[in-house]
């Protein structure tokens, strides 16, 4: 899978950087001008901007949307996710406010580089992080194999079990393969998040400390959860109308084993009284970038 290669260094002060999202400065950064497809990447006069992992999702440390106030998820594994991609970058200490905001680093940067396809409509940049050596020229298109896939960060959260698989049609067939033999390994040795969730099994949402405080479940149906329960009275929760909300919200996405593009979530979500589960894995689904 061709993908572009940017040489460059990770950065942590004054951002909120988690498990999944983290600022990247190009040593070159005109190099943000190759990047393909239909959005620019957002970055400041030096260059930094904000990455998005691609392929993982790890818990929400910090979310918010129309106003609403910030939430997170359980605190455990979202913040074993973050500390991960500091540790594994080689950040030896970082210092962070009660909000998640890092004041300080050791040391102030890493140098990396990433992989890329493309930004999403929020102008991050989508990519696999990468440390050590870079695998060919900066500004440079290379093909990606597996081998080089688990060298980098988004497959070494998935096999420590801290993040959930969340597939787009930007990533070719092999290798979200190999990140999903990762996934099963995890899910077979009980690791990391995999031992809590409760996505398939079900979640018992009652409001929003219960989904703060007590389930473990897919951050994309965490996110619409909580988008749905700010409508009404979050701290009650009536999920009566959340499959309705699904539909409205229109997710498009490809169900792998089912060989077919559906839309909307609520097709692989079911609500009995307070309980919310998929119906699908998550690494039997892939999104549709709009």
């Amino acid at each position: 899978m061709p993908m572009l290669l940017i040489k460059g260094s990770y950065h942590l002060v004054n951002s909120r950087a988690d498990g999944d999202t983290i600022p990247f400065k190009p040593d070159k950064k005109e190099e943000w001008d190759l990047v393909p497809g239909p959005h620019k990447v957002e970055h400041n006069t030096s260059g930094k901007a904000k990455l998005r992992l691609d392929a993982i999702d790890t818990l929400e440390t910090h979310y918010s949307r129309n106003g609403n106030p910030e939430v997170h998820q359980p605190w455990l594994h979202g913040r074993a996710a973050r500390d991960a991609l500091t540790d594994w970058l080689g950040f030896t200490t970082v210092d962070r406010l009660p909000d998640e905001t890092v004041t300080a680093a050791t040391p102030m940067t890493r140098p990396g580089w990433i992989l890329t396809r493309g930004a999403g409509r929020d102008k991050r940049c989508i990519a696999l992080a990468g440390k050590g050596t870079p695998p060919g020229i900066s500004g440079t298109q290379i093909d990606v194999d597996e081998a080089l896939l688990r060298a980098t960060f988004n497959h070494h959260i998935l096999k420590e079990g801290l993040a959930y698989p969340t597939y787009y049609t930007n990533l070719f067939p092999d290798l979200r393969n190999e990140l999903t033999a990762a996934v099963r390994q995890a899910q077979a040795d009980n690791k990391g998040l995999w031992k809590d969730d409760a996505t398939l099994g079900g979640a018992t949402v009652t409001g929003i400390d219960s989904l703060q405080d007590d389930v473990v479940i897919l951050p994309k149906l965490f996110r619409r959860l909580v988008d749905y329960l700010y409508l009404g009275d979050p701290d009650n929760a009536d999920l009566t109308g959340f499959p309705a909300f699904l539909d409205q919200a229109a997710d498009e996405f490809w169900i792998i084993s089912a060989g077919h593009a559906t839309t909307g979530l609520d097709a692989i979500v079911e609500v009995i009284d307070s309980k919310v589960r998929m119906t699908h894995p998550s690494e039997d689904l892939v999104f549709i970038e709009n």
